[in-house]
């Protein structure tokens, strides 16, 4: 068999090449740290990479998420906090001027006292948060939640929208409560039996009329309905409180998921060091081999051995 000159420095040039390739790869990896330089290098491997990382992507937009609901519930639960403490003030104010035994000076100012309260709890339904936004208008952040007519008598202007959040591939919880749910109306009888409903500020405004013009049918109709108002705000407080829960829980399982993933990320994108350094030593010495070799080769002529 015979072997021409030129079939062997092909050969040689093309195990040179094939080292020196090798090589530059292992000290690309090294450089970034990274298995896969190319998609085309591994095709499975990289669509495994890139829908984890489109997973951890997902999942940090959820705790980004939990982070802006956090701080909302926390604003809603502290607002409906201290409406509570303020309707709870209002009930003791209204259950002594029911007892009968106050005159017309200390009605007038137990009503005044009512007055000024009734103003802090619209002042507290009307809370903006951080960005400026009522925050129990519904979707109409923009607007007051309840705002007084030319005549005094205050209404909710909000809407009912509750803007839900996705805290996680399958579960989403409001970032929004409409003030009407939480400043509730009362369902109130008249002498004929008629039901009709009734504002919260309405309600205690009422009340304070009564207490002034010594009413005192009006008195105890407002003190059952006092009760009404107080219970709807600390439903809507408890409601607030178990949607704290739900985001802690939430974030909980976020981040052991987090960690799975990025633990699998890491397997499949990361280099080992160890093992690509040493690898990277095996190819320089293959290297080294080749063009020593090569070399060699290029000396050989027919020339050398005639004469």
């Amino acid at each position: 068999m015979q072997i021409s000159t030129a079939y062997l420095f092909d050969r040689a040039a093309t195990q040179m090449s094939n080292a020196t390739n090798a090589l530059s790869k292992s000290q690309a990896q090294i450089a970034t740290g990274k298995q896969i330089l190319n998609a085309s290098d591994a095709p499975d491997q990289a669509a495994a990479i890139a829908r984890l990382q489109a997973t951890i992507g997902r999942q940090d937009s959820y705790n980004k998420a939990l982070d802006t609901l956090q701080g909302r519930l926390d604003l809603e639960s502290t607002t409906l906090t201290s409406a509570s403490d303020v309707l709870v003030r209002i009930k003791e104010l209204t259950v002594q001027v029911n007892n009968g035994t106050q005159g017309t000076v200390s009605r007038a100012a137990i009503a005044t006292e009512i007055k000024g309260l009734r103003d802090q709890l619209l002042s507290l339904a009307n809370t903006r948060d951080t960005s400026g936004n009522y925050i129990f208008s519904g979707s109409k952040v923009g607007t007051p939640a309840f705002q007084a007519d030319a005549q005094g008598a205050v209404s909710y202007a909000g809407d009912q929208t509750r803007m839900n959040v996705p805290i996680g591939d399958q579960r989403a919880i409001p970032l929004n409560r409409p003030g009407s749910s939480a400043f509730v109306r009362v369902v109130r009888t008249d002498q004929q039996g008629h039901a009709s409903g009734v504002g919260f500020f309405q309600s205690v405004d009422d009340l304070v009329a009564s207490i002034n013009s010594n009413d005192k049918a009006g008195m105890q109709r407002g003190l059952t309905e006092v009760d009404a108002l107080h219970s709807g705000v600390v439903l809507a407080q408890a409601d607030a409180g178990t949607s704290m829960k739900v985001i802690e829980q939430q974030g909980t399982i976020l981040g052991d998921t987090n960690i799975t993933l990025k633990s699998a990320l890491s397997k499949a994108q990361d280099l080992d060091m160890t093992t690509a350094i040493t690898d990277m030593q095996k190819q320089m010495t293959a290297l080294e081999a080749a063009q020593a070799s090569f070399a060699k080769i290029s000396q050989l002529s027919l020339f050398k051995y005639l004469g």
